[in-house]
């Protein structure tokens, strides 16, 4: 609503950058209650609700940009499911804005791997516009990354970043490491 009543375009797409963290949010509760299991999430079918809805707030920024999913047998409990998700809102969000700005077209692979082990590896791809350099993505005062970074170490885990062909981000973690 507040939105609604906006001019400044800067505030305008931070009020929608909150609501699209707040729709991933509520996206996993969702999922979760409509599972089975109350307890763990079904991360592709949630990772299928979000996508579209991303790709539709930033059709105006990105041009044809297609996004691919694959998190096959991934079934993650709601306190790594949410930072997951939130991970996952923040780096497509970025990849939609950055890297396919001005209508530039292509593909985002998001990906979400869960070992026997227990440890997942969540990846982040995309053939856009490459990042600067490694200097300027630390000294980066986005609000998404700094999210991103927060909540790798509230999952007890690592990020890996690859600046170009193709730009991924890379986060493993333990399952209940984090806990």
């Amino acid at each position: 609503l507040q939105a609604l009543q906006v001019q400044d375009d800067g505030l305008l797409a931070a009020l929608r950058e909150s609501q699209n963290r707040v729709r991933s949010m509520s996206l996993i509760h969702q999922t979760l209650y409509q599972s089975h299991d109350l307890a763990r999430v079904d991360f592709q079918r949630f990772l299928d609700e979000l996508m579209p809805s991303l790709s539709e707030a930033y059709r105006s920024v990105a041009g044809e940009v297609h996004i691919k999913v694959r998190a096959p047998h991934t079934a993650l409990p709601i306190n790594e499911a949410i930072p997951c998700g939130l991970v996952i809102n923040e780096l497509v969000s970025n990849a939609l804005k950055h890297g396919f700005a001005q209508g530039r077209g292509g593909q985002i692979e998001v990906a979400v791997a869960q070992a026997e082990s227990g440890s997942i590896e969540l990846s982040v791809s995309n053939d856009g516009h490459a990042i600067a350099d490694e200097q300027s993505l630390r000294k980066s005062s986005s609000l998404g990354l700094q999210l991103v970074r927060l909540l790798t170490r509230q999952l007890k885990g690592s990020l890996d970043i690859q600046l170009a062909d193709p730009t991924r981000f890379t986060l493993r973690f333990q399952l209940g490491a984090g806990a």
